[in-house]
């Protein structure tokens, strides 16, 4: 099987040394994504949880594009929160970016910090 690393000049800044995709066969794995303005990966999208939701699924989007790819391929998510206080909100602004009854499946882990001070990181897996 083909391994190929993407580190994307169009992408969001990296936060950390990793690839911001790795394609491996006929599957596309998206490094989890943080609420950082696209060009600045030290600042946080000002606002809440349902803000830093949205630049997330912005900035995994970007990935998408920049892989020829697109929601519609994605087969798997993970959804990180540091405050389960936050699910519904989250979960709100998350469906509002698929196709009803086309969601991919997902889990969502309870965690005691993400890089930044996030609020939330989203991964995922798509079709290639």
């Amino acid at each position: 099987m083909e391994i190929e690393h993407l580190i994307l000049a169009n992408g969001p800044q990296r936060v950390a040394p990793f690839s911001h995709a790795v394609r491996a066969g006929e599957y596309l794995f998206i490094t989890g994504q943080m609420p950082t303005l696209k060009n600045d990966n030290t600042k946080l999208v000002p606002g809440g949880i349902e803000e830093q939701t949205h630049q997330v699924m912005k900035n995994l989007m970007d990935v998408l594009k920049s892989t020829d790819s697109s929601l519609e391929k994605v087969i798997f998510a993970r959804v990180y929160l540091v405050n389960f206080g936050d699910f519904e909100k989250m979960n709100n602004v998350y469906e509002s970016y698929f196709e009803a009854q086309k969601l991919p499946a997902r889990t969502c882990i309870g965690v005691t910090g993400l890089a930044v001070g996030a609020s939330v990181e989203i991964d995922f897996i798509a079709a290639n």
